[in-house]
């Protein structure tokens, strides 16, 4: 009995030692899989003032995340003045309001909460976290009422406050789609573990490929700061990487891939995108034989919607298959909001809407915005008002009556010296006071409210911004969103500064592109003049391995000494000639291959100079360093810019050339000419008719 026991002890023991062995993988497994990505809220801190207010921050959860824990990191620090057992700050997320808490009065050490956002709350793309501060202050304690206080009332959010998702990517599932998403992911990027891959040599059909596939991505990127390379394949320039994206003519193809590649395409009459995988990294290999059936495929993989499509792991592109986006249109009327925006709570309200526009546009004369709304009746009238503001900056204000409030009305014209070009943003502002002391009463935060209805429409005209300055890039690169008939000259021999240099030109050319048409041609050196005419071009090289710098030394602003191995003085700057070998420029420059286009010159005395020189059109944060039309870098990460051509006249805008621009008014002023002819016309008919009759009468 006793051996009996003793064994069914043993047993028991046994499969509870199992079970914990078992456990105990899971949770290391688990942990392995687990990561954390933390996307921090502004690049400068930002203040809530003025009592009740509120801000705004956003981040994104890609599909193939599977989050576990949403952590808000707030770091802030509060007025030494709040009152507070009345002030607060209020965290919402998606429209769901999930924590509250009193803030803490400082005046010099910063303050850290830490925050579980309900994962429930969570959605996969884009998430809003709103932080609503009820920041409340006196000077006198002692009235009953105290009226509220605005300028001591401050909460200062600093730029080290974050969200830390702690996620578990899932395995990729074999379709291209999947792969696309997996690409372009947040952490992917960050850590920089993806690629596109092509040939040492590469002929222009393959780099051309390339930089459309590459302007596609880096549109999709979130990450605007990081860059997606295009790298030459080779086993070490792609060992980190994960996710990588292989563009080749099938005879440059690696025999690894062409053997992984279906065997049952004419790839002389098609290209091939097809997702295989070589050693735990996933390749997408986009091939064919044919040169422009390779430049069709790059197309369709810039195309995002397409590659978004595709539930499967090969695609097939033949001279029939559609590839192009949908071709940009410069709206004149933009509704604001399709179904109208509702605007709750007292005090200062703001509701906030995003206006595409080609970053060549800007806006031209006449422009307004027409604001059509409602509000609330038990408003404070002599202190409730709207204002309007183009990026940030007001335009106009309005006072709001108990007349109107069933139905207000605004038309604000859009001031001509806001020098507004590309992208910008409107933005709504409500001032929605309450009658009697807010601070004696508890509010109820529906209770005042305005709304702007689906009739607020903005009236755009815009003008083409065609000076050759680095004030107006990327044009002449890119028109009216998409690539302006570009030819870019590289040397023979390509380095891995060239192809970084590339990368980044590319890189933000491709953040601007709004679709995928346009051309853009590669050259080597020996171009002729010929293949030149009617092209914006780019020039990337040294006086000595590029024959378009070298034969237009002449002509640009930064020019190489007689050897050709350094750049020498000008007007604008004093250049050592040791130093002069160790920058690089940036020239933008009128074409002397065609009238009416421009030339950039990206150079210096060797690859990583020309290189550095590239960093400064990377991306938008590095661009604003850069104006007028000529700019030096050095390896200190000094930076001089300066305009070389003459300041245009500001006369030259005449009466007939802003008609010109504006169609409606152009129509008008036909149909006037048309009406004074036909008056003039039978003016001349009656008189002629009169004359007869008095020959005939004597």
């Amino acid at each position: 009995m006793n051996r009996k026991i003793v064994i069914m002890a043993m047993i028991c023991l046994s499969m509870l030692f199992i079970q914990f062995v078992q456990a105990t993988a899971v949770e290391a497994l688990d942990a392995a899989a687990a990561q954390t990505y933390e996307t921090t809220f502004t690049d400068t801190n930002n203040a809530l003032s003025g009592g009740m207010t509120s801000r705004q921050q956003y981040f994104q959860i890609p599909p193939y995340w599977q989050v576990s824990e949403v952590k808000v990191n707030l770091d802030y620090q509060a007025s030494p003045l709040l009152m507070n057992e009345l002030s607060s700050v209020t965290m919402i997320i998606n429209g769901t309001t999930f924590h509250s808490f009193r803030p803490v009065a400082s005046k010099d050490t910063k303050q850290r909460v830490t925050v579980t956002i309900p994962a429930e709350l969570i959605i996969k793309g884009t998430n809003t976290l709103t932080i609503e501060g009820n920041i409340q202050s006196t000077t006198n304690p002692e009235l009953a009422c105290p009226p509220p206080q605005t300028r001591e009332s401050w909460l200062q959010v600093y730029n080290t406050s974050s969200v830390r998702v702690q996620y578990a990517a899932t395995p990729m599932n074999g379709t291209i789609s999947d792969f696309n998403q997996h690409f372009i992911g947040l952490d992917t990027v960050q850590a920089g573990h993806n690629a596109i891959a092509v040939p040492l040599n590469s002929s222009s059909s393959e780099l051309e490929a390339a930089v459309y596939a590459l302007s596609g991505f880096s549109k999709a990127n979130s990450l605007k700061d990081k860059i997606i390379p295009i790298l030459s394949y080779s086993p070490d320039n792609l060992k980190d990487k994960t996710a990588v994206v292989v563009i080749a003519l099938y005879d440059s193809l690696p025999a690894e891939l062409k053997s992984l590649l279906s065997s049952d395409q004419d790839l002389s009459s098609n290209a091939i995108i097809q997702l295989v995988n070589t050693d735990k990294q996933h390749t997408l290999v986009v091939t064919s034989k044919s040169f422009e059936l390779l430049v069709k495929a790059g197309r369709f993989v810039a195309n995002q919607a397409l590659m978004g499509q595709l539930n499967s792991a090969s695609k097939v592109v033949n001279e029939l298959t559609e590839v192009a986006s949908p071709v940009t249109t410069i709206s004149k009327n933009v509704i604001l909001t399709e179904t109208g925006d509702r605007i709750s709570g007292s005090m200062h309200r703001e509701k906030t809407y995003f206006v595409p526009l080609p970053a060549n546009r800007s806006i031209a004369e006449a422009s307004k915005i027409n604001l059509d709304f409602r509000y609330a009746k038990n408003l404070d009238f002599d202190r409730s008002m709207v204002t309007l503001l183009v990026n940030n900056a007001p335009i106009g204000s309005k006072k709001l009556t108990a007349v109107l409030a069933d139905g207000d009305n605004m038309t604000v014209p859009i001031p001509k010296n806001l020098n507004t070009t590309g992208n910008f943003t409107v933005t709504v502002a409500f001032d929605l006071e309450l009658k009697n002391n807010v601070s004696c009463i508890q509010n109820q935060n529906e209770m005042p409210w305005a709304f702007i209805t689906k009739d607020s429409m903005l009236q755009l005209n815009t003008k083409d911004r065609t000076d050759l300055l680095f004030n107006n890039y990327p044009y002449p690169f890119l028109r009216d969103g998409i690539y302006n008939n570009v030819a870019v000259i590289l040397p023979d021999q390509r380095d891995f500064y060239t192809f970084q240099t590339i990368t980044n030109l590319f890189n933000l050319l491709g953040q601007y592109a709004e679709g995928n048409s346009g051309e853009v041609k590669f050259y080597g050196a020996g171009t002729e003049a010929k293949d030149l005419k009617d092209k914006q071009i780019i020039a990337i090289g040294t006086y000595q391995n590029n024959k378009i710098i070298r034969e237009n030394n002449s002509k640009l602003y930064f020019q190489y000494d007689l050897s050709g191995s350094g750049i020498r003085s000008n007007e604008k700057m004093s250049i050592e000639a040791g130093y002069g070998k160790r920058i690089g420029t940036l020239q933008l420059i009128d074409s002397p291959y065609g009238a009416g286009h421009g030339l950039l010159a990206v150079t210096g005395a060797g690859s990583e100079y020309y290189y550095l020189a590239s960093k400064l059109l990377a991306s938008e944060g590095t661009i604003w360093k850069v104006f007028g039309d000529g700019a030096v870098t050095d390896k200190d990460g000094n930076i001089q810019a300066y305009r070389f051509k003459k300041q245009a006249d500001q006369a030259q805008s005449t009466v007939i050339s802003d008609v010109l621009q504006r169609k409606d008014v152009l129509g008008f002023m036909i149909a006037i000419v048309l009406v004074l002819v036909l008056v003039l016309l039978s003016l001349i008919l009656m008189i002629r008719k009169y004359r007869l009759k008095r020959g005939k009468m004597r």
